[in-house]
This record gives structure tokens, C-alpha cells and sequence, in this order.
């Protein structure tokens, strides 16, 4: 990518000042570490860490029909929440696959913002907007507020003991994928919500960009030595050991949400896009399927993109996500098998290696919030 068009977002300076080492990432310069991914990974689940994810795309749904189109363009259903809550969903085209994953939040009766993947920002927005037109929604309005808030997750056992010096909010009342709007660190109207892409106990702080850098210095001046500042490497091998998905690597448009295991957060009472045809692929049962795997030996990491095979060296499937899991000190990986095969034995081609995988069940760890 060329560096004249990767942004940055308003913590850049912040981070450099600290010693992160930036890369680009969904086209932001981006801290992938401060010390090491493992001390932070380790950090976040025994103390606290606070990570910047503003790169994130932040799109508001407004007007009489935002709830209808919501309804119809995503899997989950959107009237079991009220206003104050959230709800994790797939956004899928019309033969079902993932256009995105993404959190929607009830601000209001008739407006919703919508967390959205950082790539996914202008395909969403088409997306949503072409259905606005084709249904003549013309009271529905998308507005594109990513490049005018921040976001921040303050993530660990012991973020909300830290974080409730900062606001008169009751923390531990929020519950989870649930909000509320107030002061924080006293700043007004900040969206404090119950969520997180960690697994362990903590909140996602949504501010307007001129205020994010006072909410910033002051987690870590209130903190001190419980809460670091964390980068993506740590993220993500914190979401992975929790077997959540990432867009672009476990899911994309040419898998449906049935195929990477997530049927829960499809509702077939309601009417939506693409519905028969997940509806067919749930009863015939004929699609890829989405593995979590373990691997015993530490010297061997499974990534993205090695091969899944059985005894025979046949080409079964494919690695979608894999890393070293700190808490458990064992290599993971999450997967897809793409033939309906009929043995136990499944091994993972690394270096023209054969090495056996164990299947296991999600999460990989067990987290006491």
C-alpha cells in the first residue's frame, strides 16, 4: 500500500512516544507491539491493558425504516434488543455469505450505530445504501462516522477497577453487550459498553477524536504498572484463544455464518436476505466445516493458509487462523474442512510435515471474570 494513503489514527504520536513498533494494518498505521506480544497477551489476562481500535469503522443508521433494513440485510434479530443494548451479527449477501461480521448498538428506537471491520468500510456502506435506494427507504440515512471518533478497549481482570476511577458509572451494572452514555475521565456524552474481542472482563470506550488522547493518558497515569498499552499481535492471539472469528481470515463472503459455526446468531423466525438458502445448507448439511484444533507440540505453529490433511496426504481442508496460545503453552488454530470426510485422523502440513492436530471445543480457555 502506498504510504501517502494509510491513515493514522489520533493516538499516532502516543503510540511512537511509547515505543510501539507500527505497521499497517487495514490501512492505518497501526502499534503490533509495545515490549512483546506474549508480555501483553499475559498482562491482559492477569492485570489490565488498554488497546486504541480506531481504525474500526463507525456507521450510524437513522429513520423510521433503519430497524426494518437492519432486520432483513443481517442474520441476527434485531427487535430482541432494547435501546441500551448490543448485538453481534453478519451482515451477508444474496447467496448468504459474510459480507461482515460486525456489533450493532441501539442508540435509539430508529438509531443504530454499527461497528464495522476497518477493510469492510466502503463495501458495507454500498451495501446498505444500494438497499436503501432499491427499497426506497428514502427516510433510512447511513452516516459514515469513522475518521471523526475513536475507539478504546480496556480489557483484564482488573479494567474496571481502574477504569471506575474515571466515571461516576457504575461499571460492574453494564452488563454484557449492553452500554451506556455519560462521563467518562470528564469528558460528556462518551458510549461506554460491556464488550470486548479479548475474552476477558472489560469495556470499549467510544469518544468524539478531540478527547480520545485525555482518555488515553489518563488510563494509564490511573493505572500506572496494572494497565500497558497493548498492540494487534496481542489482540489477536487473545481473540483466537477464544475461537473468535476474524473477517478476512475465518470468515469472508464465500463462507456463510452455518459453515463458520456460528448458527447462533442466525434466526430463521424472521425474514431476511439470503434466508432459504441457509435454510437448505442447515437441513442437507453439505457445506465446509469450521474446526478448532490443538496442537501438542510447542515447536510447531499452524498459520494461515497450511493445509489440512488425513492418513492418506489427501488435501481435507485448510488452516484460517493458528498461533501459540500463552495461557495454555500449546500451539492452535482454527480451520475448515472443506471434503465430508470419514476418518478422526486430521493432520496439519507444516514445513512439508505431517503433524497431528486434536479437535477440541471453543473456547480453547476457560476465562473467570
Amino acid at each position: 500500500m502506498n504510504k501517502d494513503f494509510i491513515k493514522k489514527t489520533i493516538l499516532f504520536d502516543n503510540h511512537i512516544d511509547l515505543g510501539a513498533k507500527m505497521i499497517c494494518y487495514s490501512g492505518f498505521y497501526m502499534p503490533i507491539q509495545y515490549t512483546s506480544s506474549l508480555t501483553e497477551h499475559m498482562f491482559v489476562r492477569n492485570n489490565a491493558g488498554i488497546f486504541d481500535v480506531s481504525h474500526m469503522g463507525k456507521l450510524i443508521l437513522k429513520g423510521k425504516h433503519s430497524g426494518k433494513l437492519i432486520q432483513y440485510l443481517t442474520t441476527n434479530d434485531i427487535c430482541k434488543i432494547q435501546i441500551g443494548q448490543a448485538q453481534y451479527t453478519c451482515l451477508i449477501n444474496d447467496k448468504g455469505g459474510i459480507i461482515d461480521d460486525l456489533v450493532i448498538y441501539k442508540i435509539l428506537e430508529n438509531k443504530f450505530l454499527l461497528i464495522v471491520n476497518a477493510t469492510n468500510i466502503e463495501k458495507n456502506k454500498k451495501w446498505i445504501n444500494d438497499h436503501i435506494k432499491k427499497h426506497e427507504y428514502f427516510d433510512t440515512e447511513l452516516i459514515d462516522t469513522s475518521l471523526k471518533y475513536s475507539i478504546l478497549a480496556i480489557q483484564g481482570p482488573l479494567s474496571l477497577f481502574y477504569a471506575q476511577k474515571l466515571t461516576n458509572i457504575p461499571l460492574n451494572r453494564i452488563s454484557y453487550y449492553h452500554f451506556e452514555i455519560g462521563v467518562f475521565s470528564g469528558i460528556k456524552n462518551v458510549l461506554i459498553s460491556c464488550t470486548g474481542y479479548t475474552g476477558s472482563k472489560g469495556i470499549e470506550i467510544y469518544v468524539s477524536n478531540e478527547n480520545v488522547e485525555k482518555i488515553w493518558n489518563d488510563v494509564l497515569e490511573i493505572g500506572k504498572s496494572k494497565i500497558i498499552p497493548c498492540g494487534i499481535a496481542s489482540r489477536d492471539s487473545l481473540r483466537l484463544e477464544m475461537g473468535y472469528r476474524l473477517y478476512g481470515q475465518d470468515l469472508s463472503e464465500e463462507i456463510t455464518p452455518i459453515e463458520a459455526n456460528l448458527s447462533w446468531i442466525i434466526k430463521f423466525e424472521k425474514k431476511f436476505i439470503a434466508k432459504k438458502i441457509l435454510q437448505k445448507q442447515k437441513k442437507e448439511k453439505k457445506h465446509k466445516k469450521f474446526i478448532s484444533f490443538i496442537i501438542e507440540n510447542k515447536n510447531t505453529i499452524p498459520r494461515k493458509g497450511h493445509l489440512l490433511i488425513d492418513e492418506n496426504e489427501t488435501t481435507i481442508g485448510y488452516v484460517s487462523s493458528g498461533g501459540y496460545s500463552p495461557v495454555l503453552k500449546k500451539s492452535i488454530g482454527l480451520g475448515y474442512l472443506i471434503n465430508q470426510i470419514k476418518t478422526n485422523k486430521i493432520f496439519v502440513l507444516i514445513r512439508k510435515k505431517r503433524i497431528s492436530i486434536k479437535t477440541v471445543k471453543l473456547p480453547f480457555i476457560k476465562i473467570q471474570n
